[in-house]
């Protein structure tokens, strides 16, 4: 790794431990009828004015970016550059499955990257998943709250969008560590390499997007809702445990001796 994408992501590392301990400080306000989400969001206002100004940057910007690249480049070409990245996120996720102890699931990463590598094409083609070798999806946020580490507040950051304190401070590790930029030289062509993944990905959830745009009252609650559940759901692959009630009905009278 390049030293100088490594000092970036320990200052931001650094930054993003500041809000985490400020965010120890932030008082949850919780009523008998609030959802896990609204008990997560203290900033609530905050990362709403955030959201608003990532939904105006979408529209502008973004989205009419990813339209335009969805009608030019061809299907088969986009999944190519899509098998490309996911190359390396397997590779990452190879990393945190053996962080994690699980050792099956590193080692099938492990043979997907291998297999993509030097039968596909560099990546290009996804030819282990043809095999039945599913990705895995592991990232250091997952990591830590396999560790144990609360969620902490929910945040949404510019540009990036919706995380939690925990998967803030993984985040710098995990765009670095999962790209192609980390391997490429200058500053110029990484952050081509970083626009392309953006633009790609992008172009991928347009389907996504306008159907919740369709079925969302509130697509602040919605997407910070889903967001949420989605990310236990990986920490506990699927197996969550019930969350405990915050608000435990008092104990009713203690029943009267029977009479003698």
């Amino acid at each position: 790794m390049r030293f100088d994408g490594l000092s970036r992501a320990v200052a931001a590392v650094l930054v993003v431990l500041a809000l985490a301990a400020l965010t120890g400080c932030a008082t949850v306000a919780t009523s008998p009828n609030a959802t896990p989400g609204q008990r997560l969001d203290p900033w609530e206002n905050w990362n709403r004015k955030v959201f608003a100004f990532n939904e105006r940057l979408d529209e502008k910007l973004l989205k009419p970016v990813a339209t335009a690249y969805n009608n030019v480049v061809p299907s088969l070409v986009r999944t190519g550059v899509g098998n490309f990245f996911g190359n390396f996120s397997d590779a990452w996720s190879a990393v945190n499955n053996l962080l994690q102890g699980k050792l099956e699931s590193a080692f099938r990463d492990v043979f997907r990257v291998g297999t993509n590598t030097f039968f596909g094409l560099g990546g290009v083609l996804d030819v282990a998943s043809d095999l039945g070798l599913d990705r895995s999806n592991e990232d250091l946020g997952q990591t830590f709250g396999r560790w144990g580490m609360a969620p902490g507040a929910y945040i949404v950051w510019p540009v990036l969008g919706p995380s939690t304190v925990r998967e803030s401070i993984a985040l710098p590790f995990d765009r670095w560590l999962s790209s192609p930029a980390i391997v490429t030289s200058g500053s110029l062509a990484q952050a081509s390499v970083t626009s392309l993944q953006l633009v790609n990905t992008r172009a991928s959830l347009l389907g996504a997007s306008r159907l919740i745009d369709d079925i969302a009252l509130d697509k602040y609650t919605f997407l910070r809702d889903a967001y949420l559940q989605r990310r236990r759901s990986l920490i506990y692959d699927g197996n969550e445990p019930e969350e405990p009630d915050p608000d435990p009905p008092a104990p009713g009278p203690a029943a009267s001796a029977p009479a003698k």
